[in-house]
């Protein structure tokens, strides 16, 4: 079974209107839990909280309690490439915690986990949508050293809070993981990622709206 594992309820709403036949809407552990049908396919959402942990521990659940076997990450995220426009969505490639360093311990490249060799942790993907590289890491700034580790030194195009969370629970547990963002802000405007963050939400919501349907069928 897919469950949706979603950072905020704001997020999650797009996916929970176009659920049908609601058999469970409960909170639960800190989570947000709703059961029921999505163009006739059963399926779960999991919002989970903001950041790396909260990802996480949703994840685990969601594999080890609810049984799925695949676990799509949607919401919104920051774009780091010039040319990104606010509501286009893209699938991901991979992702990296950017925040994640035992660079002088264990002499790899920044974000790359005790169990990984590289810092890239590959996700399952579709043709829908373009597909970005996505730095996760728990912290939401404007500072220029982020920006050139995110985009010259890891590759990443998009960032966000829990993605590469999300994909390392998956890799651990064997199931499936997919994730799909809608770009709220882009680095390096004259209005700051916060602001263009909270003006562009609903928009982005828009987006999530028009393309479920068709990434629950595309998911696997």
């Amino acid at each position: 079974m897919k469950c949706f594992v979603i950072a905020m309820e704001c997020e999650a709403v797009p996916v929970i209107e176009a659920m049908e036949n609601i058999q469970r809407d409960e909170s639960l552990l800190g989570f947000h839990l709703v059961q029921g049908e999505i163009a006739g396919e059963k399926l779960y959402v999991l919002v989970s909280g903001i950041g790396k942990v909260n990802a996480g521990r949703a994840t685990q659940y969601a594999v080890s309690v609810l049984g799925a076997t695949a676990i799509i990450n949607i919401g919104v995220a920051g774009g780091l490439k010039a040319g990104m426009h606010v509501a286009e969505i893209y699938g991901v490639s991979a992702a990296v915690q950017y925040d994640f360093d035992l660079v002088q311990i264990n002499h790899t490249p920044m974000g790359t986990l005790n169990e990984c060799e590289e810092p890239l942790l590959p996700l399952d993907t579709t043709e829908l949508y373009p597909l970005e590289i996505v730095g996760s890491g728990d912290r939401f700034n404007d500072d220029p050293a982020d920006f050139r580790l995110l985009t010259q030194t890891l590759g990443a195009g998009i960032r966000d809070m829990e993605l590469a969370a999300v994909k390392q629970v998956c890799m651990h547990c064997g199931v499936s993981c997919y994730s799909f963002k809608v770009i709220s802000d882009v680095a390096g405007g004259e209005e700051s990622t916060p602001d263009q963050y909270m003006r562009n939400q609903a928009l982005c919501f828009d987006t999530e709206r028009r393309e479920i349907r068709n990434i629950v069928a595309a998911c696997r």
